[in-house]
C-alpha cells in the first residue's frame, strides 16, 4: 500500500483505487505531488516542475516555499499562505521545517486521547510517518497517514514534540492539501443553524481565502467539520471530488486559499482563532485526525466510502453492526408535564404495535419542573418517579420493552445544588457576566473533577436500572470562555482541554456499560460530527422532525454520514417546529431509513395511523439491513426538485430500496422517470411481483407522477 521511490524521492500511497504522492525536494521540502486516479508514478519534485516567479524568495536553495505545493507548510519563511503549523517562543514566531526521515508500519496506531478511525488486523492498513523538525526553534513534527486496503481514504494527523525550551503553539493542521494549478472549481460545506442544520452549500472557488468554522466550543450546527473541493461540474455521478472530514468535536476551521497562479490550498484542523497552547520542554501535541476521500465519480462515491469507513471502522462496540431500537420518545408528547402513570401508558400502547423502546426525556430528576432548575442533580424527583427509575424501567420491561433514558451531563442550571456547591465549575472569565442560554451555562470539563463527577453521577445513575438506551444531549455553546483553574494567559486551552476531557468520560462511561446504545444529541444536530460518532453510533440528526425539512437535512448528512447514524423520527401533527400538516404515513416513510422512532403519543393517534405504524415497524426490522449496510444513491435532491428519491442497494445486490417523496404537487405535471444505480447486471428485479430488466431499470428508471401533495412511497426491489 505505502512504497518508497528513493531513486527519485516519492512516497506512493496507493489505497484501493487512489493513488497520494509525496516528494522530497532536495533542499529538505515535503512536497505534494499528486491526489487521484491510481497510477503507478509521477514525476519527482524538481525546480524546473515548480520554480519560482519574479520576486520569489529563493529560501530552500533552488525552490520558493511560496510556490511548492507543500504537504505541511509552517509560518515564518517565504511562503505567504495560510500555514499549517505556528508557533511562538522568545526564539520568535519563525518556523522552518526539514525533512528528517520516515517511518512505514503496518496498522494504524492509536491517538492518545482522541477519537480517530482504527482498523482490527494490522493488514488492513499501512501508516507512513515523516519525521521534520526545525532545529532552530527547536520542535519535532511528525506527519501521520495511515492508507486503507479497502477504502479510498486516507486518514492523517500530526503530531509536535517541543524539544527545547518553553513555546505556545498557536495554530496546528490536521491535514493540509495543496493542489497545484487548480482548474475551474468549487468548494462544497454543509451548513445551516439550529433545526436547519447541514444544507448543502456549493460555491465557486474564487481568488483569496474561503472558509467555514466554528467558534462556538463545539462543532456547531453553523457548519459541520467537512468539505469537498470539486470539478467544476462535478456531480452525483461523474467527476473529481477531494472530500475532508475532521474527526473532532469542537473549534474546527476548513477552507481553501486560491492564489493569483491559481494553486489552492486546501486545510482543516482546530480552529485558530482563541486556540493556543503551552508546550513545556517533551511535550507533545497531536492534532484531531482527519479523513481524506478521494472519488473519481462524483459526491456518490464520495459518501459511500465515508458511509462504510464510519460505520465500520469509526463507530465501535456492540450496536455497530446489530439491529438497534425502534423507540418512543416522551418530549413531544408530555414535554415537563408527565408522571410515572403517563409513561407508563405511553410505553403499553407503543408495545401494541411493536416499539421495543421507550425513552423517557427531560425532567425525570433534581427540580427540573422546567428548564429553569435542576441540570447537574441526577437523582430521580420522587414526586414524578414515586418508584424511582427502578420501579418505572420495571414497568417498561413488563411491557415487554426496553427502557431508555435522557441525560444532559455536560450542563449545569444556576438554580441547582451542583451550582450551589461548585460555582467555580462553570466555564466562566473572572469579572464578566455569566451568559446564560437556555437558563443553562457550561460545566468546565478541562477539569479533572468535573469530569470525575460526571462519570460517577451518570455511573450511578445506569446501575440504579435496567436502563439500555441513554440520550446525551448538549444544548448550549460555549461563552466567556475559561476555567477557574488555568490562568487567564492560558485560557486559550480551555475548548480544546474540554474536548480531551469530553472524550475521557464518554470512552469511560460507554466502556463501563457496554451493553448501553448510546446516542449523541445537542440541541438537535449541533454536534453531529465524527468525533461523537467514535463513542455513539448515532445521533439525533435535528430537533426538527417536519418530514418535508428532513428530507433536506438527512440528504445534507448524508454526504459524509451514513443512515445507520441517523435518529429520525415519526413527529407529532401539526408538527411542532413549523406547524405543517404531513401524511402519517409520509412522516413514517421519512424516518424509516434512519433509527426510526415516534415522538407523539400513540394514545391519541387513530386507529389507521396505528395500523400504519405498525406495518412500518415491520418494514423497518425487514429493510434496516439493507438501510443501514447497503450502498446509499441519493436519484433527486430535494435543494434542486420538488422530489427526494433516495436508493439504498444491500451489498450483495439482491436487494434495492427506492425512497420516494414529494414536497410539492403540480397540477397536470409532466411525467418524470428517475433511473435507479447500483443494481447487478443483466439481471432480473421484481417490483410487487412484477419483473423488471436491471438495466431497463438504470437507464431509463421508475415512473413518477407528480400530481399529489406529500406523495410518498418506498419501493422494494428483489432480484429474481
Amino acid at each position: 500500500m505505502i512504497n518508497y521511490d528513493s531513486q527519485n524521492k516519492i512516497f506512493y500511497l496507493n489505497a484501493k483505487n487512489t493513488t497520494y504522492a509525496i516528494g522530497l525536494t532536495d533542499s529538505g521540502l515535503v512536497a505534494h505531488l499528486y491526489w487521484g486516479k491510481r497510477v503507478n508514478f509521477v514525476p519527482k519534485a524538481d525546480p524546473n516542475r515548480f520554480g519560482g516567479h519574479s520576486y520569489s524568495a529563493f529560501d530552500y536553495g533552488d525552490y520558493c516555499s511560496n510556490t511548492v505545493p507543500q504537504e505541511y507548510p509552517a509560518f515564518g519563511n517565504a511562503d505567504f499562505r495560510i500555514p499549517a503549523v505556528r508557533v511562538s517562543s522568545k526564539l520568535g514566531h519563525h518556523v522552518k521545517l526539514q525533512y528528517k526521515d520516515y517511518e512505514i508500519v503496518d496498522g494504524k496506531p492509536k491517538i492518545p486521547g482522541l477519537p480517530a478511525t482504527y482498523v482490527e488486523e494490522s493488514a488492513e492498513a499501512q501508516t507512513l510517518k515523516l519525521y521534520l523538525s526545525d532545529d532552530v526553534q527547536q520542535i519535532e513534527v511528525v506527519l501521520y497517514y495511515t492508507v486503507f486496503e479497502n477504502f479510498d481514504a486516507i486518514a492523517r494527523h500530526t503530531e509536535i514534540k517541543n524539544l527545547g525550551e518553553a513555546m505556545e503553539l498557536n495554530g496546528a493542521m490536521s491535514a493540509c492539501v495543496d493542489f497545484y494549478g487548480l482548474p475551474e472549481s468549487r468548494l462544497i460545506t454543509l451548513d445551516g443553524n439550529w433545526a436547519n442544520e447541514r444544507v448543502v452549500t456549493d460555491r465557486k472557488i474564487v481568488s483569496g481565502n474561503q472558509n467555514v468554522e466554528s467558534r462556538c466550543g463545539v462543532s456547531s450546527a453553523y457548519h459541520n467539520p467537512f468539505m469537498a473541493v470539486c470539478d467544476e461540474k462535478a456531480t452525483e455521478t461523474a467527476g473529481n471530488v477531494y472530500g475532508f472530514s475532521l474527526v473532532y468535536s469542537g473549534d474546527f476551521t476548513a477552507g481553501v486559499e486560491l492564489d493569483s497562479y491559481r494553486s489552492a490550498r486546501a486545510y482543516i484542523g482546530i480552529n485558530p482563532f482563541e486556540f493556543t497552547c503551552r508546550l513545556e520542554t517533551g511535550d507533545v501535541f497531536a492534532t484531531p485526525e482527519a479523513v481524506l476521500v478521494y472519488s473519481a465519480e462524483g459526491f456518490g462515491a464520495m459518501s459511500r466510502t465515508y458511509h462504510d469507513l464510519y460505520r465500520t471502522r469509526l463507530c465501535r462496540g456492540k450496536y455497530r453492526d446489530t439491529e438497534r431500537f425502534a423507540l418512543i420518545n416522551n418530549w413531544e408528547a408530555t414535554y415537563f408535564d408527565f408522571n410515572e402513570e403517563k409513561i407508563v401508558a405511553i410505553a403499553e400502547k407503543a408495545a401494541t404495535i411493536g416499539v421495543d423502546t421507550m425513552v423517557l426525556d427531560d425532567g425525570w430528576f433534581g427540580k427540573r419542573l422546567s428548564d429553569n432548575a435542576g441540570l447537574g442533580d441526577w437523582v430521580e424527583n420522587p414526586d414524578r418517579l414515586p418508584n424511582g427509575l427502578k420501579g418505572l424501567a420495571e414497568k417498561v420491561n413488563a411491557c415487554g420493552m426496553r427502557f431508555g433514558l435522557w441525560f444532559e451531563p455536560e450542563m449545569v442550571n444556576p438554580d441547582s445544588d451542583l451550582h450551589r456547591a461548585h460555582p467555580d465549575w462553570i466555564i466562566h472569565t473572572e469579572n464578566r457576566n455569566r451568559s446564560l442560554m437556555r437558563n443553562q451555562s457550561t460545566l468546565d470539563l478541562s477539569r479533572k473533577d468535573v469530569c470525575d463527577y460526571i462519570i460517577d453521577a451518570v455511573s450511578s445513575v445506569l446501575r440504579k436500572a435496567n436502563i439500555q438506551y441513554v440520550k446525551w444531549d448538549m444544548n448550549r455553546y460555549m461563552t466567556e470562555v475559561g476555567s477557574a483553574l488555568l490562568p487567564a494567559e492560558r485560557a486559550g486551552e480551555v475548548k480544546h482541554r474540554y474536548m480531551l476531557g469530553l472524550y475521557r468520560v464518554l470512552e469511560t462511561i460507554t466502556t463501563q456499560f457496554p451493553d448501553v446504545l448510546f446516542e449523541s444529541c445537542a440541541s438537535g444536530g449541533s454536534r453531529f460530527d465524527p468525533g461523537m460518532l467514535h463513542y455513539m453510533p448515532q445521533t439525533w440528526t435535528s430537533d426538527d422532525s417536519d418530514a418535508e425539512e428532513r428530507l433536506k437535512i438527512q440528504y445534507g448528512t448524508s454526504m459524509v454520514y451514513p443512515y445507520s447514524s441517523m435518529g429520525a423520527h415519526v413527529s407529532a401533527c401539526p408538527n411542532h417546529q413549523i406547524g405543517r400538516t404531513t401524511s402519517f404515513e409520509m412522516r413514517c416513510n421519512v424516518a424509516l431509513p434512519g433509527q426510526f422512532g415516534f415522538a407523539p403519543d400513540l394514545n391519541r393517534c387513530t386507529e389507521k395511523a396505528l395500523e400504519i405504524a405498525q406495518e412500518k415497524i415491520k418494514q423497518y426490522r425487514a429493510l434496516g439491513p439493507v438501510f443501514h449496510s447497503g450502498d446509499c444513491y441519493r436519484l433527486k435532491s430535494p435543494f434542486e426538485t420538488d422530489w427526494s428519491v433516495v436508493q439504498f442497494v444491500s451489498k450483495d445486490q439482491k436487494t434495492a430500496v427506492v425512497c420516494v417523496n414529494s414536497a410539492k404537487a403540480t397540477c397536470n405535471a409532466p411525467d418524470e422517470f428517475v433511473a435507479l444505480r447500483g443494481l447487478k447486471h443483466d439481471a432480473t428485479y421484481c417490483i410487487d411481483g412484477t419483473p423488471f430488466d436491471s438495466e431497463y431499470l438504470m437507464n431509463t428508471g421508475i415512473h413518477l407522477r407528480n400530481g399529489r401533495e406529500n406523495q410518498s412511497f418506498i419501493m422494494v426491489l428483489e432480484l429474481v
